[in-house]
């Protein structure tokens, strides 16, 4: 018998919930962060979760928690919870953080993406693992700590503060990411980005050696080019200096056209800039509108294979010179659909830049409980495009906004346990939750079935 039944909006993402309560998530967070804040009804722990609650069912302002989860009875109970926090309360929890709060929840997320991530799981004797290093804007209120006027795409004058982040590629999964002061780039952070997911990984040299780095002009540095050569990664990066650029251009002899881009064409640099290892050098020029043309080089050591691996780009068993370098530049234009694409699902589907707060450890920790959801979600994704492969291709925001809203009955026990969950039947991703999550909630003596809402 059921003593008590919920209705949610939600109910899909309550199944989610009571899987990431299997997994121990919050039991790891809760061994490594320690929050030093007065308790009366919630502990940090527990306010720190539902503002994570929030993030999933698609809040992008810490307010929504008021009328998105709070309600949401079932949800929370889902998740772990038996109920949620006030906002207000959630936001004083958050602004109490501290820069050590920040690393142990670093830490927490490593060991996590440890446990669970594909990335950390890699073979890579079978093939190579791919990181993507990239930094984008987070614009913010000139109040806020590290809040400063920097660089920031397509908004001039614009303050804010900078995040960067390092992905895992093939797995669409973000293994670190920092936030930083609205002028710091990636001339001054590449390196620690990449010491973390190193760190995160346990990159040792081996593995170094079996890993492709693709960084995009900001970390184009001489210095930062011999370093990472130095520790034995292959590298595909665009050169920072745009005279230099131009310069080495001045070598290519023949320049050839690009397919894709007909204002495009691309060519080997003859006489490429010497670096302390060997790499190639490939030439870029852009036609603008007033006639000019707009150089860029690329800078690499890896081989046609992998260039060929890396950009999809078909070719014979003779290679040709159009067709390894149309490869190498396309393999540098999949950063688009790489690191760029994870940061626009953060900011589009996870609110990313929605949530501001003016102390830069309450930001900090808000991007890193954006972080968990995201690999969650992502994980969340993999399993269920085992039963309908079209998800695969689903983004953040689809996830959030459509896979995570199914409507739903959550009824549970006399002991207040959940032990059966319905969804709605005319939902089309209702019976793919049910065929991927039933085995793992079944271990619970949980239920879950199709029916009419």
């Amino acid at each position: 018998m059921y003593n008590h039944i919920a209705f949610s909006p939600r109910a899909s993402l309550a199944l989610t919930g009571m899987c990431i309560q299997q997994m121990g998530i919050w039991e790891t967070i809760g061994q490594q962060v320690t929050i030093k804040q007065k308790v009366i009804t919630h502990t940090p722990l527990e306010k720190l979760q539902d503002a994570f609650i929030n993030i999933m069912a698609g809040g992008h302002g810490l307010v929504e928690v008021n009328h998105r989860v709070r309600p949401d009875s079932g949800l929370s109970q889902a998740f772990g919870r038996s109920c949620s926090a006030e906002q207000s309360t959630i936001s004083d929890t958050l602004n109490s953080c501290s820069e050590k709060n920040v690393d142990q929840m670093r830490a927490a997320l490593q060991a996590i993406y440890r446990q669970y991530g594909q990335g950390y799981a890699h073979h890579y004797g079978q093939g190579w693992q791919l990181l993507d290093v990239d930094m984008t804007g987070m614009p913010a209120g000139r109040q806020g700590e590290g809040v400063e006027k920097g660089y920031f795409a397509k908004q001039k004058n614009k303050r804010g503060r900078q995040l960067g982040r390092v992905v895992a590629t093939r797995y669409d999964e973000i293994v670190t990411e920092r936030l930083y002061r609205g002028k710091i780039q990636l001339n001054r952070s590449l390196r620690q980005l990449v010491q973390d997911a190193e760190s995160v990984l346990g990159l040792n040299p081996g593995f170094r050696r079996r890993t492709i780095l693709r960084v995009d002009g900001g970390g184009g540095s001489d210095k930062d080019i011999n370093w990472l050569l130095s520790r034995h990664f292959h590298i595909l990066v665009k050169v920072k200096n745009w005279r230099r650029a131009e310069k080495l251009c001045r070598s290519v002899t023949t320049w050839h056209p690009d397919p894709k881009i007909s204002n495009r064409e691309v060519g080997w640099v003859e006489q490429p800039h010497g670096y302390d290892q060997p790499t190639r050098q490939l030439g870029i020029r852009t036609l603008k509108q007033n006639g000019k043309w707009r150089y860029h080089v690329l800078v690499f050591n890896l081989t046609d294979e992998m260039l060929f691996w890396l950009s999809e780009y078909p070719h014979s068993q003779t290679v040709t010179t159009a067709a390894a370098l149309l490869a190498a530049l396309y393999a540098y234009d999949r950063r688009s659909g790489a690191a760029e694409t994870t940061i626009k699902g953060s900011k589009q589907g996870l609110g990313l830049t929605k949530r501001n707060k003016k102390r830069f450890g309450a930001q900090e920790m808000l991007v890193l409980l954006a972080q968990l959801a995201y690999n969650l979600i992502s994980w969340t994704r993999n399993g269920l495009a085992a039963e309908a492969s079209p998800l695969a291709r689903w983004g953040m925001l689809r996830m959030v906004r459509d896979a995570f809203h199914i409507t739903g009955r959550i009824e549970f026990n006399s002991e207040g346990h959940i032990r059966q969950i319905t969804l709605n039947q005319a939902h089309n991703l209702a019976e793919i939750f049910i065929k991927t999550l039933s085995p793992f909630l079944a271990r619970d003596g949980t239920s879950v079935i199709l029916g009419q809402i």
